[in-house]
């Protein structure tokens, strides 16, 4: 099993320390799966947090010069390791202005991602920062509980408001309540409401328009003869859909989020090279 990879490009370079650190904000432990062909950082902590799951795709040929890997066997060329993204996060927060990065996996006293940092120098010879990030290798058999989660037939499909709008809006609401709803109707509108005994406030959008597969068949099917303007809606943990908002570095060139009626809140971050799906349960 071996996996060395370099970026030297610099835009690259700060691009993936961007996503690095939206993922840092949004899973405090992760698995990352490698393949040939693209880099996967995946959360799926069904209970313990809140089961919330988070998805996220990065081609490899867009960020890294040199991509070399040998996975577990062959037939499955693949390896999953567990990282905490916060350490990955920090190791390439010094490599801002770096000539080149490197991650390797090696093998010391335990397994580790080893980033080595090279920095610019005044003389010749250059500088190397080297981080040791220890990480867990998931074996084969385990391989199967990291799937792309699968999405649930919604009811709404619909282009999210300005992202940081919307941040906004929420971080005002997350005073007044724990829960927040959100609904959203075939017309392309969206609410975002929270209710208390001593209050209630709601902040609406309309015009927001609907991805492609919303118009077509998929999950308009069910909406055959449905009322275009009737709200479907989900509570869900207001702190999750915060902690969404805020750690978004990368900004989204499309946000889309997907409804299944106080089932699920399904969100999706399109960049051109990333994408980041995130699923919030509702509340009971």
């Amino acid at each position: 099993m071996r996996f060395r990879a370099k970026i030297v490009d610099l835009a690259c370079l700060n691009h993936f320390s961007r996503v690095i650190n939206t993922i840092a904000k949004l899973a405090k432990s992760c698995t990352l799966r490698l393949t040939v062909s693209k880099l996967y950082f995946i959360l799926s902590d069904k209970v313990a947090n809140g089961g919330v799951s988070m998805w996220c795709e990065l081609c490899q040929g867009n960020f890294f010069d040199e991509f070399q890997m040998e996975g577990v066997a062959a037939e499955c060329n693949e390896i999953y390791l567990e990282l905490v993204p916060e350490n990955l996060s920090r190791a390439l927060k010094t490599a801002q202005s770096a000539k080149a990065v490197k991650i390797k996996l090696t093998n010391k006293h335990c397994p580790c991602l080893r980033v080595a940092v090279e920095l610019p120098s005044l003389s010749s010879s250059s500088r190397i920062v080297t981080h040791d990030i220890p990480v867990g290798v998931i074996p084969r058999r385990l391989w199967s509980d990291f799937r792309e989660p699968s999405v649930p037939d919604f009811d709404v499909s619909i282009y999210l408001p300005a992202l940081k709008t919307m941040k906004s809006v929420v971080e005002r609401m997350k005073n007044l309540s724990n829960s927040i709803v959100i609904e959203a109707n075939l017309s392309g509108e969206m609410n975002l409401k929270i209710e208390t005994d001593l209050v209630s406030v709601t902040t609406h959008f309309k015009d927001l328009g609907y991805p492609p597969w919303a118009s077509g068949d998929g999950c308009e099917n069910s909406a055959q003869g449905r009322d275009l303007e009737s709200m479907t809606e989900a509570c869900i943990d207001i702190r999750k859909l915060q902690q969404l908002l805020a750690g978004q570095q990368v900004n989204p060139t499309k946000a889309l989020c997907n409804i299944a009626s106080k089932r699920i809140v399904h969100f999706i971050l399109l960049h051109e090279d990333v994408s980041l799906q995130y699923f919030i349960p509702a509340l009971a």
